[in-house]
């Protein structure tokens, strides 16, 4: 091949590959742009598929948002009601520590009143000789007959804002404690809510005690009622301090004022059986004028055994929750007016006393009749 024909097939070559290279540039184009058309909808429906994604994103995340919202005022109202039971909880605790509280005022009480009846048990009892006797009629009371009797004497400490009322009638009573709270009209606008409460007292229901006969003491009865007590205690101290009278030297001498006797205290043993043995004896109180009084052994009284029942009181009722909005004889009588009428469910009062706040009061109660009620 010569160098002639070569450059004429190199040039109509250039020219047939210029058109090929072009129509194959276009083909090329027309594929990539096929591609990008594609890869242009694949990126759409991929954008499509993210929006809907974060289109559902959003919802779950407005739901979520919801479901915490509520989950967070659940969890408020569960807190708000946890502290109004732990508030609840520690009212009720206050109130059973004031109720152990006067549960032991009241123990401490009964205590007390122990104390002082073990400081009251010295009895008298006439001196009568041994003699064997076989019974044979029917028991009954004589004339003469002494009775021991322990009536109770109960001091109850009010709290304040509160009020003891008892009815002539105990059903009346009763009526009112199973209405339970009472709404008092104080007139006007003013009107307050009472709750109405049982009281249970501890009462004594059996003492046993051990006597013995003092040596050193008598008991001097049948005493004059027209003469002083100092001139009484002296004449007796002058008339029992005489050897011929049978007496000795007299040590003390003591008026009991519940029963109207004296008790006459010897340093010596050996006087006192002497004086009751002879029984009764003449003492002149005043000039020319001789009285007879009777003398019997003293005797000296332990307690070995005390016991208490809880006794509730019958027609006496515990009224609380008595704010102090008016005076205080103003706002009695308008309670007393209240459990009065029998529209209110309440009758006729027989005693009422009210303890207002900001004062201490103690109550008396005592026993009311044989079949051990307690009233006020």
């Amino acid at each position: 091949m010569c160098d002639e024909d070569f450059s004429l097939i190199t040039e109509s070559q250039g020219s047939q590959n210029t058109l090929d290279g072009i129509l194959n540039a276009i083909s090329k184009c027309k594929v990539q742009h096929n591609q990008l058309l594609k890869e242009q909808q694949d990126l759409s429906r991929a954008r499509d598929d993210q929006e809907d994604l974060a289109k559902q994103f959003r919802q779950r995340l407005v739901k979520l948002r919801i479901s915490l919202e509520e989950d967070d005022n659940n969890q408020a109202r569960d807190v708000d009601s946890e502290r109004k039971k732990i508030a609840a909880l520690h009212d009720e605790e206050s109130r059973l520590k004031r109720e152990i509280q006067r549960a032991e005022e009241e123990l401490q009480l009964e205590e007390e009143s122990a104390h002082h009846l073990k400081q009251q048990t010295d009895v008298s009892t006439a001196a009568v000789p041994e003699k064997k006797v076989v019974f044979t009629g029917e028991t009954g009371y004589g004339a003469n007959t002494l009775d021991f009797d322990v009536k109770p004497h109960i001091v109850y400490p009010m709290e304040e804002g509160t009020a003891l009322i008892t009815f002539e009638d105990e059903e009346v009573a009763q009526k009112i404690l199973s209405l339970r709270e009472h709404k008092v009209d104080l007139g006007g606008d003013c009107a307050i809510t009472l709750e109405a409460k049982l009281i249970q007292l501890l009462v004594p229901c059996q003492v046993e005690m051990d006597t013995e006969v003092c040596s050193r003491r008598i008991l001097v009865s049948n005493l004059p009622k027209k003469v002083g007590e100092d001139r009484l205690l002296d004449k007796l101290e002058i008339h029992f301090a005489k050897s011929k009278n049978g007496g000795g030297e007299v040590e003390e001498s003591d008026m009991l004022h519940d029963s109207g006797n004296v008790v006459i205290t010897f340093t010596e043993n050996n006087i006192a059986k002497g004086l009751a043995d002879k029984q009764y004896h003449d003492v002149e109180f005043e000039k020319g004028r001789k009285n007879r009084v009777k003398v019997t052994p003293f005797l000296n009284g332990e307690i070995t055994s005390f016991q208490t029942r809880l006794s509730a009181c019958g027609r006496t009722v515990l009224l609380t929750g008595i704010p102090a909005v008016m005076e205080q004889e103003n706002l009695q009588d308008l309670l007393e007016i209240h459990f009065q009428k029998t529209s209110n469910g309440g009758g006729e009062v027989d005693a009422f006393l009210y303890n207002p706040l900001g004062q201490h009061t103690l109550a008396l109660f005592e026993e009311d009749c044989p079949t051990e009620d307690q009233s006020q």
